[in-house]
């Protein structure tokens, strides 16, 4: 168990993609953690503060006070190095790392900008319509052409560097939002991707936090934080969650 004088608090709803992330890493590393389970565009003045981008997770401990799930996971991964979520060598190190960057880039921005983002962001925050044409768009033109390049890096079993590591977990975060959003990945086409999820999704520490996702994703907003509650998730005394939504500086907005 990692030693902090106070619990961890982590700004963002798991939902999110980058919240799961950093929120399995917590869980495997031992780290004690609070969350304050806001909804993506409804934090207030007092969360501009903290992250100016208005995106999530923000994470505050004793000692720093960071946004960017990346960020905070190679700070936890150098604070409490045990277990690894890097793997040996700074080759496969740096390997690891890209793949991180590409799940939180690309598959971030065609899984949640272009395909959650229309299916749900748009029709449950801002009461706006599913856009389903840029939906199809997306599954048709874009979709493919990620899967093929994680069905390249696929291990047949196992995952990318022996033990579990950060790049499987930044991957495999993404596709319960595709499947939130109702969209299905063709098992039989690209079947070394869908094993390589499922084993990652498996972990316990994912699995856990993913399970508490899918309820609050079939939950109205204005219950997130008792549903979240109810479910075991140790909440904050206190939330930076605002009554409205509203846009940040880099949200993608419809023309």
């Amino acid at each position: 168990m990692a030693t902090l004088p106070t619990p961890a608090t982590i700004i963002g709803g798991p939902i999110s993609p980058y919240v799961r992330k950093v929120l399995a890493v917590c869980e495997m590393k031992g780290v004690p953690y609070q969350v304050d389970p806001i909804v993506p565009f409804f934090g207030d003045d007092r969360f501009s503060e903290l992250n100016p981008l208005r995106r999530i997770p923000v994470y505050i401990d004793d000692q720093v006070s960071v946004s960017d799930s990346t960020v905070i996971c190679e700070y936890l991964e150098e604070r409490f190095p045990t277990p690894a979520l890097l793997p040996q060598g700074a080759a496969e190190r740096a390997r690891a790392r890209w793949i991180e960057e590409f799940a939180d880039t690309r598959m971030g921005d065609v899984f949640i900008w272009r395909i959650f983002y229309e299916a749900v962001i748009n029709p449950f925050i801002w009461q706006r319509p599913r856009d389903k044409e840029r939906i199809a768009r997306a599954v048709a033109d874009e979709l493919p052409e990620i899967m093929a390049h994680l069905e390249r890096l696929s291990p047949a079993s196992g995952f990318l560097f022996g033990g579990i590591s950060i790049a499987d977990i930044s991957v495999a975060v993404f596709f319960r939002n595709l499947a939130w959003a109702r969209v299905e990945i063709d098992r039989d086409r690209w079947p070394h991707t869908h094993g390589w999820v499922e084993r990652t999704a498996g972990i316990p520490a994912l699995a856990k936090i993913t399970r508490i996702a899918d309820t609050l994703a079939q939950t109205p907003l204005p219950q997130h934080r008792r549903v979240a509650a109810e479910l075991g998730l140790p909440l904050t005394d206190s939330t930076v969650a605002a009554a409205a939504p509203r846009r940040g500086p880099m949200t993608v907005s419809n023309p």
